[in-house]
């Protein structure tokens, strides 16, 4: 089998310039026929890379012209995790910590969607069951500052938000339009 010609030519290459330079011939270390060396492998790497430049790989590429993100501040060892977390949009992952600060800022967003009142005691009943069993674990990480939730308010607030939207989207009295009679909907 014949030995690739870039291979070739990188040593060809490599000998001319130790040549040049004076220097000797670095002799061959012991190793199977056709095996690059180091610089071989540094020139033909070299090699490919200005190959695709001339043929335009690397033009167009996203986030080109961009500083790099993530320079310049102290080193981070869990940046990738961090990075794959904001750009997949994860959620549910982390330390129970912040993972029930995220919720608690949802908190309303999340009850809001509910219909019924029980729906709304029964998942505040878990949220402070769920931040209250946080504080007893001694997992490490950050500590849980989250406050529980009072069932009862919170039903309170839920339906004190439901009628106001209630009424927000009501039409004002005295403008809607009589109901046509079924009958009458081809005129």
């Amino acid at each position: 089998m014949d030995e690739d010609p870039r291979l070739r030519a990188a040593r060809y290459r490599v000998d001319r310039a130790a040549r040049e330079h004076g220097d000797e011939v670095p002799a061959e270390p012991e190793r199977h026929a056709g095996t690059p060396t180091g610089t071989e492998r540094a020139m033909y790497v070299e090699t490919a890379i200005q190959q695709a430049i001339r043929r335009g790989d690397f033009d167009d590429l996203p986030g080109a012209g961009k500083p790099l993100e993530g320079l310049g501040g102290s080193h981070d060892p869990d940046w990738w995790i961090k990075r794959k977390i904001q750009t997949e949009q994860l959620s549910g992952l982390g330390p129970p910590a912040l993972r029930l600060r995220i919720e608690h800022a949802e908190f309303e967003d999340r009850v809001d969607a509910f219909h019924r009142e029980e729906d709304v005691r029964e998942y505040t009943e878990d949220f402070s069951r769920r931040v209250v069993e946080a504080r007893r674990q001694l997992l490490g990480g950050p500590p849980v500052v989250t406050p529980t939730r009072d069932p009862d308010a919170e039903v309170a607030a839920w339906r004190a938000r439901r009628e106001a939207r209630a009424a927000a989207s009501a039409p004002p009295a005295g403008s809607e339009r009589p109901a046509r009679r079924w009958w009458r909907r081809g005129r």
